[in-house]
């Protein structure tokens, strides 16, 4: 479906079921160069489980007109103007990487529109390297390749994720080139990348959320080290870890820990 937001069509995976402003509602935000498809099995579950599900592609990228985000505030604000649009006074949001930020920045600014924050491969600082932030424009697809070895800790996922025989390391990269593909004027790549590593505001972003938050973290996960998500958890009120047996891209990595550790966690 699609949502008018800051005068722009920003679209939203709903799980193959109608939205309905009456049912919880999940938010899923992804990280950069991907999309609302990298949620395919949390999202589609709790979609036909009792949830009105919103998994978004950002502005700028993907099925979504206007301007990528710049920023993790600047996108904070479209996930607050994403409520008002769809007539919701309270949702859980659900956030990978960049998206996790995006999310927790949300939370802390609107806490008395989020029920739940679950952050997923997150750290804080998030700071990206400069060659590959420079690789991010001058050298696309060595960088692809490069966040692809990082993200990765096994070339196959659990047939629950999208099923037997698919190459992760293929799919990602597949993903990623479309992405990047799908803004020919700004480099989404670029500029989620950097929005990452400028974002200072974490701490008391943590610190500002009322709600409970859960951290589902890759065990080996070397693009956001497991340290680097403890110590941001440490500034939280109600917090909850979860380590699961993947890398970065633990959700099609560890599918089934992913859907269940949210699956217990938004019943709370």
């Amino acid at each position: 479906m699609y949502l008018k937001v800051n005068g722009h069509d920003l679209y939203a995976y709903t799980g193959g079921k109608a939205f309905d402003a009456a049912k919880p509602t999940v938010i899923f935000i992804h990280g950069v160069l991907n999309d609302h498809s990298v949620w395919i099995l949390q999202s589609r579950y709790l979609a036909h489980h009792g949830w009105n599900v919103l998994a978004i592609d950002l502005p700028g990228q993907g099925k979504s007109g206007g301007e990528p985000p710049a920023t993790v505030e600047e996108a904070a604000g479209t996930i607050i103007a994403l409520l008002s649009a769809a007539g919701l006074n309270q949702a859980a949001l659900v956030g990978h990487s960049f998206g996790s930020l995006i999310a927790l920045e949300t939370a802390a600014r609107a806490p008395a529109h989020i029920s739940h924050l679950v952050m997923a491969g997150s750290a804080y600082p998030m700071k990206v390297s400069p060659a590959l932030l420079e690789s991010s424009v001058k050298a696309p697809e060595k960088a692809i390749a490069m966040v692809n070895q990082f993200s990765h800790s096994t070339l196959a996922p659990p047939p629950s994720a999208l099923g037997p025989g698919t190459w992760l390391y293929g799919g990602s990269r597949a993903l990623m080139r479309r992405m990047l593909a799908s803004n020919a004027k700004t480099n989404v790549f670029y500029t989620g990348f950097k929005a990452c590593d400028s974002y200072a505001g974490g701490e008391q972003a943590m610190a500002a959320v009322h709600c409970p938050t859960l951290f589902i973290i890759g065990r080996h996960d070397q693009m956001t080290p497991p340290k680097a998500a403890r110590a941001l958890a440490a500034h939280a009120r109600l917090v909850k870890l979860v380590e699961v047996n993947g890398g970065h891209a633990l959700m099609s990595e560890a599918p089934d820990e992913v859907l269940w550790a949210l699956q217990e966690f938004l019943s709370e």
